[in-house]
């Protein structure tokens, strides 16, 4: 997540599956039965490597982020998901240095709904090496935001392989988030300009570990559009819920979201389980993957597929933004 600054005077926080047919049971007035079941193991493995010393806090420019990048493309191209562009990497516009956006597409099944896009991202990118001389001078980012490129890749995954799909599904993992958006800036206008055809976007953001509340994540811009509640039709459950630090920060801003509605005024949202008490390391040397909690981040992918799917299958776009 892009560096939060506070103005009050408090302590500095911060922020296997079927393949023959479709896993789903698609009734307008029940929620989305989804046979699925994302893979713990995996879910554990991607993390890890991600999040791990090799990578070198993956800032954005650096050896470690393209350590990264080929990370992602390799996952990508073993689950066949197909480039969006003419490789997996968008470079970027407005860096000094060679840095790149990685994007996959997944094309829908229908030959109209395919022409709209979902677009499900998060950034890989993070802040690199500690400049001071101590011990442990990487920034893993393994929630912030390590976590949320998992259950990307996860929900990619998922799509690849059961073809649950009527519309196309953007597949984004962005660098440059923490310089400042940078990624998702540069990608959105070359998508503007490519007349892209935009649904709705959901934005992965540092989803490491669990909130103690009574729903699962919040989502950011809660106000703005009836994702929140369509979300939950879709999933039967409380799934997403209102946190008011989200809005006294206006976290709406601060994720690769923003650059889509920015341009293109539809809903795009970010969605996370960070809620400025369950987490005590962000842009900390301490964000590794030791503290994720594995089984809640498979539990959360899990628990979106319903509403993503029906996302990609509604004959209709029922996602709005508020009047």
């Amino acid at each position: 997540m892009k560096k939060l600054y506070f103005l009050i005077p408090v302590v500095f926080l911060a922020c296997k599956s079927s393949t023959s047919s479709l896993p789903v049971k698609d009734s307008s007035s029940k929620p989305i039965e989804i046979t699925y079941k994302v893979n713990e193991t995996e879910i554990s493995n991607f993390l890890k490597t991600l999040s791990s010393d090799e990578m070198e806090g993956r800032e954005t420019g650096t050896k470690g982020i393209e350590k990264a990048a080929v990370f992602l493309e390799d996952f990508l191209k073993k689950n066949n998901i197909k480039p969006y562009f003419k490789t997996y990497r968008d470079t970027l516009t407005n860096f000094k240095t060679p840095a790149f956006n990685i994007v996959g597409v997944i094309e829908g099944t229908d030959p109209e709904l395919k022409k709209e896009f979902v677009v499900l991202s998060a950034h890989y990118d993070h802040i690199g090496i500690e400049k001071k001389d101590q011990a442990d001078k990487i920034n893993n980012g393994a929630n912030d935001d390590a976590s949320g490129v998992t259950s990307v890749a996860a929900m990619a995954k998922y799509f690849s392989e059961t073809k649950a799909n009527k519309r196309s599904i953007l597949i984004v993992f962005f660098a440059g988030e923490e310089k400042g958006l940078l990624g998702s800036k540069s990608l959105v206008q070359k998508l503007k300009d490519q007349n892209f055809n935009l649904y709705t976007q959901l934005n992965i953001e540092m989803i490491g570990v669990p909130m103690k509340r009574d729903y699962l994540a919040y989502i950011t811009g809660f106000d703005k559009s009836n994702m929140a509640s369509k979300i939950n039709e879709y999933t039967g459950k409380n799934t997403i819920g209102f946190l008011p630090k989200e809005a006294e920060y206006q976290l709406f801003y601060r994720s690769d979201n923003y650059s889509f509605y920015d341009v293109f005024k539809k809903p795009c949202q970010s969605i996370s389980t960070f809620d400025f008490e369950n987490f005590d390391f962000y842009h900390h040397v301490s964000d590794e993957f030791k503290l994720m909690d594995i089984p809640h981040i498979t539990a959360f992918t899990q628990e979106l597929l319903p509403a993503v799917t029906k996302i990609a299958v509604s004959p209709t776009q029922e996602i709005t933004m508020n009047k």
